[in-house]
């Protein structure tokens, strides 16, 4: 057991809904962390951008609450609040004083699951969201990531913007809108997570018993078409691209592996984590080829990626290329050395572990997961990382980040 740490209480509404709570006896602030499977992946061609426009939408009131009202109430309480859209969910979460927590959860599961989407409010919104994309389409260095994701996933949804098309944007109404609400913010579509000061408290049974027990009851979700990362390679120009960018793409396993993703958090820390790992030693420390080398693993609900993104001259593209095919080999020819292993299982748990100190995190991780399902235990990734040993993370983990296997952008200034 993580030390101070329970198994989270898991309840299941007649609708489907579920309430997950964990109390975290030092925490000072509680977080209160709605999870709904409403992401980009679940938009219909004519819906493109439509999640994460409804995000914005929710934040312009409710039935009972006018626009800009349920922000002004939370930091009057004490809080803070906020949401995020990603290709397989979205949550809106709020960050409370425990005194102030039973009146912050009313207002934001009313927020949440009434809301207004007026029409004057939903025009000037849109016009935000296609700034906000306007914006998106003038950093160079989004455009190139957005293009590598359309090249390794033709066809899929996480090859499209979770911003969406421009025509799509200015063709939405309110009520498609409400349609695409209705279809997806249900039970058996939606968590409720509850994390930090709880002892005491009634907000459990508070939430239960509230508007989240009044919820249509929808079915889960059908299958999602699994991440097939096409290999390729690309050259784009970019005007008012500072320096070079070299981009690659490696398919992972699904967030539902919980042991494939943990093996590939250590073979892209053995790889990018620090400046004792292969590649930032080699390119940037040894070589100095790079600005700066980055290898993240992004756990998704279709299939993870994990995402290179090299800074450099256009000049040293093609040494940087041959640098990180040379050390990809150089892994796979040596069995990865005792103060290595030790190193990259101390940083990855590390992560982990202080990730369990704050209510917010706490939150999502459990909220999450049991969104899509995943009842492991809190202990689970510790164990999913004493699963993998030096020599099976050179033969699965390691071998999946060949560089022929790659999807490969290579974007230079114009």
């Amino acid at each position: 057991m993580l030390p101070g740490l329970e198994q989270p209480n898991r309840r299941v509404l007649a609708n489907g809904a579920e309430l997950v709570s964990l109390d975290l006896a030092e925490a000072p602030l509680v977080c209160l962390d709605f999870w709904c499977r409403a992401g980009s992946v679940f938009e219909a061609g004519s819906e493109s951008g439509m999640a994460h426009f409804l995000e914005h939408m929710v934040f312009k009131g409710s039935q009972s609450l006018a626009a800009g009202e349920f922000d002004r109430r939370i930091e009057a309480l004490g809080g803070s609040s906020n949401a995020a859209t990603g290709f397989d969910d979205v949550h809106f979460h709020v960050l409370i004083p425990p005194q102030a927590a039973p009146e912050a959860l009313e207002l934001l599961l009313d927020l949440v699951l009434e809301p207004r989407l007026e029409g004057e409010a939903f025009a000037m919104e849109r016009q935000v969201v296609l700034e906000e994309l306007a914006q998106s389409e003038d950093q160079p260095e989004e455009v190139a990531v957005q293009q590598l994701l359309a090249m390794a996933s033709p066809g899929h949804a996480y090859g499209r913007p979770i911003l969406g098309h421009r025509e799509a944007l200015l063709a939405h109404e309110p009520e498609a809108m409400a349609a695409f609400h209705r279809r997806l913010y249900g039970g058996g579509r939606c968590v409720l997570a509850l994390a930090g000061a709880l002892a005491g408290s009634d907000l459990e049974a508070r939430a239960a018993e509230g508007a989240l027990a009044s919820l249509a009851p929808l079915a889960g979700s059908p299958p999602l078409d699994p991440l097939r990362v096409q290999p390729g390679e690309r050259r784009l120009e970019l005007p008012r691209l500072e320096a070079a960018r070299l981009l690659m793409a490696w398919g992972q396993p699904p967030a539902r592996d919980l042991h494939g993703v943990m093996g590939g958090d250590l073979a892209t820390s053995l790889l990018a984590e620090g400046r004792r790992s292969r590649l930032v030693a080699r390119l940037r420390e040894q070589l100095q080829l790079v600005e700066s080398v980055d290898l993240d693993l992004h756990p998704m609900e279709c299939g993870s990626l994990a995402l290179l993104e090299a800074v450099c001259d256009p000049d040293d593209l093609p040494a940087v290329r041959a640098a990180i095919h040379t050390v990809w080999e150089e892994v796979m020819a040596e069995p990865v050395q005792a103060a290595e292993w030790s190193r990259i299982r101390r940083l990855v748990t590390n992560s982990y572990r202080f990730g369990m100190e704050a209510p917010g995190n706490v939150a999502g991780l459990i909220g999450t997961g049991h969104l899509w399902g995943r009842y492991e235990s809190l202990e689970a990734p510790l164990e999913a990382i004493d699963s993998w040993n030096p020599e099976t993370l050179r033969a699965e983990a390691l071998a999946s980040l060949d560089p022929r296997r790659a999807c490969v952008l290579e974007a230079v200034p114009a």
